[in-house]
């Protein structure tokens, strides 16, 4: 017998299993009123209404829908209601321009866009055939009287389509399968040591890789979701105290922000000895984890993957074997990226670039054939990172070979930078680099040639934000004479970038 993995597993043993048990306390402080505490059954009812209406709008299965939105229950509905019921759900970074959430709108071909209150507030209007404001506008395309259109399962067919910035100008759009997610997801959890007593906080942004797979595996343990609308130091500890929270996913300016408010917090540290923090996005410094240890008492998680790869591919989290080291020598062996995970194979090219095969590796780019066949040439996906596997197979990352920038967790195309800055008239020359930054792993610098030297450093920056999302404009300019090219005219980033990593071991942070 072979039965189909769908998402729509994972939300059916929730209501059968556990359909009175609360299934998600929403952020409070909504700019749409925050809906009641759902439970699982009525998660499941909301999901299947949200597919009927849907229906009711005429659009086909396999259509997409796209939702751009902070955390919030809503967005949890949204996820299973569009892939559990046979559409494709299109999650969109809220950190983006207009002319950004546009181009996933036109390119993914999205029917439907449902957007955050505070996001019409800021951008107004997109051009796309339905647009939704989150809230009783979005409520009331819910259609609960009604059942939604059968859909015969495949677990090959389409979820999700996740938008990553990448080495082009434009992100590329990554297609993930039922297949995919479900086996993400499932061993995430398992390796994570998800159950049914899992109180998760949703600091992760559930619009980045679905919240990497998490929300998910709580679902289908019949966990509890806390969703928290907006990273905020104080405010994490106040809610892993409030609500016994067990497991939270975060990049590694997470930690710095909750390590700052613990310097600060009054009484004993939420969380103390139950606590589990999974973190992505970039290795931290071995301090850091030292201190999660030492100053919080929560055991540290470290993942490695990529929006392609669902994203879960290695796993480090602490064993047996080292249970005799100190909170510094376990930090060391933590840093690294870990093993990989069940399911996954790893592998080095000749030049050192990290490769993987697994059955989380993208099913295609939307749209991008080429792009697909790059990336999944020779039977193994290319991550794009130089990296190296010890003796006992924990991998390590080394440097970025893809023209990636990773600045608190999220992915900045330098080329797309470059775009920007070559759109302002005085900039003759552009090449734009990551450096080392304590909070944010990496920073977004320019080196710039310009025509006009009445041009500052704010003028540029502030002509990027016009254009990009806050996060991936520079945070500084330096003006130089030329930029130095090879013999074919050619610009060598890793020489770029090499006088502000020089004092440090590897060339990512």
């Amino acid at each position: 017998m072979e039965i189909p993995l769908t998402i729509t597993d994972y939300l059916n043993r929730a209501e059968r299993v556990y359909g009175d048990r609360i299934a998600i306390i929403d952020e409070p402080n909504q700019p749409a009123n925050a809906l009641s505490n759902l439970t699982y059954r009525q998660l499941a009812q909301s999901a299947r209404a949200l597919a009927a209406g849907l229906d009711g709008l005429g659009l086909s299965l396999g259509s997409r829908v796209a939702m751009v939105s902070h955390n919030s229950a809503r967005l949890l509905v949204f996820l299973f209601g569009t892939s559990a019921y046979g559409r494709v759900g299109v999650p969109i970074n809220f950190r983006l321009s207009k002319p950004e959430i546009q181009f996933i709108i036109d390119h993914s071909g999205a029917d439907v866009l449902i957007i955050d209150p505070e996001l019409v507030e800021q951008h107004g209007d997109f051009e796309v055939k339905y647009q939704f404001t989150v809230g009783p506008e979005s409520d009331a395309l819910l259609n609960y009287d009604a059942t939604p259109q059968p859909w015969e399962p495949s677990e090959h067919a389409t979820a999700t389509i996740n938008y990553t910035s990448g080495t082009t100008a434009r992100p590329k759009g990554v297609e993930m399968t039922h297949r995919n997610l479900w086996l993400n997801a499932a061993v995430f959890g398992w390796q994570s040591g998800v159950d049914d007593r899992e109180v998760y906080l949703h600091t992760l942004p559930m619009f980045h890789c679905n919240g990497w797979g998490m929300p998910y595996a709580i679902t289908g343990m019949g966990g509890q979701h806390i969703v928290l609308r907006k990273v905020d130091g104080p405010e994490i500890l106040r809610r892993i105290a409030q609500h016994g929270v067990t497991l939270l996913c975060g990049a590694p300016a997470v930690i710095t922000a909750i390590l700052d408010a613990a310097a600060d917090w009054d009484g004993p540290i939420p969380g103390t000895g139950t606590m589990r923090i999974v973190v992505a996005g970039a290795p931290p410094p071995t301090s850091i984890i030292e201190r999660v240890e030492t100053e919080l008492d929560w055991e540290f998680i470290q993942i490695y993957g990529l929006t392609e790869t669902a994203p879960l591919l290695t796993m480090n989290r602490s064993r047996e074997e080292w249970d005799h080291l100190d909170a510094g020598q376990r930090a060391v062996e933590l840093s690294r990226a870990g093993a990989p995970v069940l399911g996954v194979e790893l592998s080095t090219a000749p030049d050192g670039e990290l490769l993987a095969r697994s059955n989380h590796v993208l099913k295609s780019y939307w749209d991008q054939p080429e792009g697909t066949e790059e990336a999944l040439a020779g039977g193994w996906f290319h991550t794009g990172d130089g990296g190296t596997i010890g003796d006992d197979n924990y991998a390590t990352i080394t440097d970025r070979k893809k023209d990636v920038i990773i600045s608190g967790g999220e992915n900045v195309s330098s080329i797309e930078v470059e775009d920007a800055l070559f759109s302002h008239p005085a900039v003759a020359e552009a090449a734009v680099i990551g450096v080392p930054h304590e909070k944010w792993g990496e920073t977004v610098k320019a080196l710039v040639v310009c025509t006009d030297a009445s041009i500052t450093e704010n003028d540029l920056i502030d002509h990027c934000r016009e254009l990009l999302a806050r996060y991936k404009c520079p945070t500084s300019v330096e003006f130089r004479h030329e930029l130095d090219r090879t013999a074919t005219g050619k610009l060598q980033k890793f020489k770029l970038r090499a006088p502000y990593w020089e004092h440090l071991d590897r060339q990512i942070n």
